[in-house]
């Protein structure tokens, strides 16, 4: 196998989730940040539809109020619990960046909602491996409320668009093991 083949395979085997409160503070260069959006824009996309999105928070205190604030004004009486109100204003504290992914519906009917998803999806898995490479902690949140309809409605996107999720930036100290559950040998069927 060639050297390509090994760099790639140790950024994929190395890439871990770091949740935001790991992160360490300190703070990306915005062009390591633009660096990974660019990957993203080379995912795999049927159609040439391109439906992903990014909305990028360089203060993501600023995100998490507003994120918290959501939380507040859409929980109806009893739903409301101050420790999701506070957690949600404080996830982002020692991240660098924030940014939301969105799947944005293309307008191509003929190409399924799921292959949009899948598309976006490849996106996000970009960043989340150049992030790797750089050194830089990741972690795609699809918490709090990006998953509920007003949290789109918030950012200005349409009913057939999607959060895909909340993607934290930054660097960390401590990276978790690896691990998977089962061998791959047991997830494969081979037809000859």
């Amino acid at each position: 196998m060639d050297n390509s083949f090994a760099t790639i395979a140790s950024i994929i085997k190395n890439r871990r989730t770091v949740k935001a409160q790991a992160m360490n503070g300190n703070k990306v260069p915005n062009g390591h940040i633009a660096a990974l959006l660019e990957l993203a824009n080379w995912a795999p996309t049927h159609g040439f539809t391109e439906p992903w999105r990014f909305i990028v928070y360089e203060n993501p205190p600023e995100f998490c109020a507003q994120h918290a604030e959501l939380y507040k004004q859409n929980s109806m009486g009893d739903n409301f619990n101050p420790t999701v109100y506070d957690n949600l204003q404080h996830q982002g504290d020692k991240a660098s960046h924030v940014v939301v992914a969105v799947m944005k519906r293309g307008d191509l009917p003929k190409i399924p909602q799921f292959e949009e998803i899948a598309a976006a999806s490849c996106a996000i898995q970009n960043m989340l491996l150049g992030a790797t490479a750089l050194n830089i902690a990741s972690f795609w949140s699809t918490g709090g409320m990006s998953l509920r309809p007003f949290f789109k409605e918030f950012l200005g996107f349409g009913e057939e668009d999607a959060i895909m999720g909340v993607l934290y930036f930054g660097y960390a100290d401590e990276y978790p093991e690896g691990k998977r559950n089962t061998e791959i040998e047991e997830k494969i069927n081979w037809v000859k």
